[in-house]
């Protein structure tokens, strides 16, 4: 197992898939915010960022899957972002979950000055709305608690990766 994706991982077309679907998930995004009219969050906005940094980290891998130190700084772009989103996602759900006066989100996003996405792109990263509020469902779980099992499963399969590079590639 671990030499197959070991072979994956040397590959374009695994890199491309993982972009893709972070991007499809994206789109999902501004779907619900622009077409169903949903006000997103300020965790919802950082757990977009974190999609987009796995988007990214696929485009890197897939740039030149073959050198060692590029699959290793996607890897490691990949690990993180799914770290923090899945971090971001659980404490989106506790604020859901259990509401309190004393625990809340920010009022508005807290990018760095050096990169302000909420004044670059503003139909994408401003928050308007609350992050106690549960606005959408399917299957009985609300959008975080979909995206802590998007984010899981993103983390599962960089952690499995990973441990692929120890091994050699399926021929």
């Amino acid at each position: 197992m671990f030499r197959f994706f070991n072979y994956c991982s040397q590959g374009r077309g695994a890199w491309l898939l993982m972009a893709f679907i972070a991007f499809i998930l994206e789109c999902a995004a501004l779907y619900f915010q622009h077409v169903m009219k949903l006000q997103p969050c300020v965790m919802c906005i950082y757990e977009r960022v974190a999609l987009l940094g796995i988007m990214v980290a696929g485009i890197i891998g897939a740039v030149a899957p073959r050198n060692m130190v590029i699959r290793w700084v996607a890897m490691l772009i990949w690990v993180y972002s799914a770290w923090r989103g899945l971090d971001l996602a659980w404490e989106h759900t506790m604020l859901q979950l259990y509401p309190s006066p004393f625990a809340s989100c920010d009022f508005f996003v807290n990018f760095p000055d050096w990169l302000p996405l909420q004044e670059w792109v503003p139909a994408v990263f401003e928050a308007t709305g609350d992050c106690a509020v549960r606005q959408w469902a399917f299957l009985g779980l609300d959008m975080p608690q979909w995206l802590i099992g998007i984010f899981a499963a993103y983390l599962l399969v960089a952690i499995i990766v990973i441990i692929s590079q120890f091994f050699p590639a399926k021929k």
